[in-house]
């Protein structure tokens, strides 16, 4: 076997059009991605609903994501993570425009 090794900040995309979807590692029920925004946010009226578990970690940057039937969107800033169960209705806020938001996601199976 080879062991593989990479930077999570190599590479960032610096005012993509669209968020940038770069897949770290997938096995079956299990996918890493990296995740990068630059101002972007879900479009209006659209909500992710995930057949799988998420786990999200932002790395840099900051952003807020709203779960459906909360008040106030939550805030992220480095360091925060936020655990999404399976059809856990949610978008994305915004996403900070003057720089890239990075995050570092999670998608599994439940249990």
């Amino acid at each position: 076997m080879d062991a593989d090794q990479g930077n999570l900040f190599a590479g960032v995309p610096v005012g993509a059009a669209d968020e940038v979807f770069t897949a770290l590692l997938e096995r079956r029920g299990l996918k890493i991605e990296r995740i990068v925004s630059n101002g972007q946010a879900s479009p209006p009226g659209f909500w992710y609903d995930s057949q799988q578990e998420e786990w999200v970690l932002l790395l840099e940057g900051s952003a807020a994501v709203q779960i459906e039937g909360e008040a106030a969107p939550r805030l992220l800033q480095p360091g925060t993570w936020l655990r999404l169960p399976a059809h856990c209705r949610h978008r994305v806020a915004w996403t900070e425009a003057g720089r890239p938001t990075v995050w570092l996601a999670v998608h599994y199976d439940g249990c």
